[in-house]
């Protein structure tokens, strides 16, 4: 039983390998024979246009064929001359390598090619098949094709690709028509004439058929404004110099002062503005797909291929810039190629980076902006605050000095009105003395100039009015001040001393409010020493650059000091020693020293008693700050 299995798997397998055998093509036990293909090339393997289909169709076989293909590639260079004499030598040539194998199929590659396998094909291959390639239809000679041919031919249409120049460069007058001297160009340069007589209204048409390549490039570096050219082919030119590859059309690009136009996409992005173009792969395809079913046993002269016509049209875009061609002038359905990357595709990863910066950044700015006002408004109105604050501070310290005001005014007043008296009395006698009459007046004048001026003093203290900041000479603000409690500090037996700077100090600030400060700590300093002997009771002011940048002004008392516990909290607001006291004079102080940059602290010093500093920046550094 086991062996009986055993055998029927044998047979199984031997029947499937002869089955895949079979399918192939090739004897059971026999791998498949490569098809030889022959692909005959009409100028030679790196001329162009045709290198390009030559190097497609090679592509489309491979990959098109279920057979593996054996391809040969060989050059007709007798193209290039109208002589056909050297033919001989290499249809002998082609002769002794097709002695023992013919090829399974000629792919020709271009209208040379194909005319030289008609002309020898009962020396070579009468029974081979050929399908002709990249030729245009008008090359092929249709009546002369066998049963073993057919044609996968072009239709170039240059009336097509001339009104093309005029569509996109519509101001174009002249066409300079680039063609050498090989025959296929001389066929080329009669057809052109033809086919493009509809447009001799419009454009005039030039040769270059009869200039060396280098003279083609000289005219071609100094053309007419309103010129175009049009790149046919260069394979011989006027000198007898061969031309192949890219090197001809690359030259001319390099020195060329007008657009360039081609048909043919083997061109297309070496120079060519653009256009319809025939496109290397439609041909190449094609071509390939009639040669698999050739190969697979379908007779040539069956196959009927429509010739291959101009794709849609293609533009290069550096071409495009480079001679100003208007995209809106594009026939419609246009594919533009070679297009610089726009900076959105080149740099979107920074972009949105910037982006995001510049909104974040924006967004903090409006943040601080909002802030900023925020604070401003919490300023105008903490200020506003200060300055009621302030305000009742002045009329609280002027009612603790009405006695003394009232008695510093009743001075000034009782000499004029004793004087006033005296006077009278003078003027009523029977001759009066008019010498001691202006003694008198002048002494009442005097007197009601010091009753003014304690007024005006008296009112600069009261008076509410909006801040005003200006330059000030502090010795001045200070010594108007001590002038000011002079009549209080005699009442309580103090004795005031002020020390001015030796030069100038001037600040920039509130002549009212910088006063309100100096007014305040030596009223603060009369009653610290309230309890202090009469012969101690002094209060001595100092005024002193304290450098390039600050002033400094120092109030010193001599009464018990300030304990270490009170040093830090006698400007907190509300903080006070006194029994009557409320603690904003000191709160208000140091807020008017730091609303002018300033800064304000309290020591005791080494003779006893307390001293009272405060910093102010001169004028001109405040200046070259703002």
């Amino acid at each position: 039983m086991a062996m009986a299995v055993h055998i029927r798997r044998i047979f199984v397998t031997a029947g499937l390998v002869v089955f895949l055998a079979a399918s192939l093509g090739c004897p059971a036990g026999f791998a498949a024979e490569p098809k030889r293909v022959m692909l005959l090339h009409s100028f030679g393997q790196g001329f162009k246009p045709w290198s390009e289909y030559a190097k497609a169709i090679r592509v489309e076989l491979e990959r098109q064929s279920p057979w593996p293909l054996d391809i040969t590639e060989h050059s007709l260079v007798t193209a290039r001359s109208p002589d056909e004499d050297p033919e001989v030598p290499f249809v002998e040539y082609l002769r002794a390598l097709s002695a023992k194998r013919l090829p399974d199929i000629i792919v020709s590659i271009g209208a040379p090619a194909a005319a030289f396998v008609q002309r020898h094909r009962q020396q070579l291959f009468a029974a081979t098949p050929m399908v002709l390639m990249a030729v245009d239809q008008r090359r092929v000679q249709y009546s002369d094709l066998t049963a073993n041919d057919t044609a996968v031919a072009v239709r170039i249409n240059y009336l097509s690709a001339f009104e093309n120049i005029l569509q996109v460069l519509p101001d174009t007058k002249d066409v300079l028509v680039v063609v050498g001297t090989s025959p296929i160009e001389k066929f080329w340069k009669e057809a052109i004439g033809k086919e493009v007589e509809p447009l001799a209204n419009r454009i005039k048409l030039s040769w270059t058929d009869e200039l060396s390549f280098e003279a083609l490039l000289k005219q071609a570096s100094a053309l007419p404004p309103h010129t175009a050219i049009f790149w046919e082919l260069m394979i011989v030119d006027a000198a007898g110099v061969v031309h192949e590859g890219d090197t001809p059309l690359t030259r001319l690009h390099a020195v060329a002062n007008a657009p360039i136009f081609s048909y043919d996409e083997s061109f297309f992005g070496s120079g060519v503005v653009g256009g319809p173009l025939l496109l290397v792969a439609d041909s190449s395809q094609q071509a390939a797909a009639v040669a698999v079913r050739i190969l697979g046993g379908e007779k040539p002269g069956e196959i009927r291929a429509p010739p291959v016509q101009f794709a849609s049209p293609m533009f290069d875009w550096r071409e495009m810039q480079r001679w100003g061609v208007s995209e809106g002038r594009l026939p419609p359905g246009s594919k533009i190629l070679f297009r610089g990357p726009t900076a959105w595709e080149q740099y979107h990863a920074y972009i949105l980076a910037v982006t995001a910066a510049i909104l974040i950044q924006a967004a903090l700015i409006i943040w601080l902006l909002y802030e900023h006002r925020r604070r401003r408004v919490a300023e105008v109105e903490a200020r506003h605050r200060m300055s009621e604050l302030a305000h009742m501070n002045r009329r609280a310290t002027v009612g603790e000095l009405s006695a003394s005001l009232a008695h510093e005014l009743n001075q000034p007043l009782g000499s004029i009105l004793t004087n006033a008296e005296t006077a009278e009395l003078i003027a009523n006698s029977p001759s009066p003395d008019m010498a001691e009459i202006k003694e008198i007046m002048a002494d009442i004048k005097r007197d009601d100039l010091r009753a003014a001026e304690i007024i005006r003093r008296l009112r600069n203290i009261l008076k509410k009015a909006p801040s005003e900041t200006r330059d000030l000479d502090l010795n001045e603000v200070v010594r108007e001040v001590f002038d000011f409690l002079a009549v209080q500090a005699g009442a309580r037996g103090v004795a005031l001393s002020n020390v001015p700077a030796q030069q100038m100090l001037q600040v920039h600030g509130d002549r009212i409010q910088v006063q309100q400060v100096i007014l305040n700590l030596i009223l603060n300093g009369m009653e610290a020493m309230a309890d202090a002997p009469a012969g101690q009771r002094k209060i001595i002011g100092r005024l002193a650059q304290l450098d390039e940048a600050f002033a400094e002004i120092s109030i010193y008392d001599f009464g018990s000091g300030i304990s270490s516990a009170d040093l830090e909290k006698v400007f907190d607001p509300f903080f006070t020693t006194k029994m009557e006291g409320m603690g904003m004079g000191l709160s208000i102080a140091r807020t008017i020293v730091e609303a002018h940059g300033g800064r304000i602290w309290a020591e005791n010093h080494a003779a006893g008693g307390a001293v009272f500093r405060l910093t102010l920046p001169l004028a001109k550094r405040v200046h070259e700050g703002a």
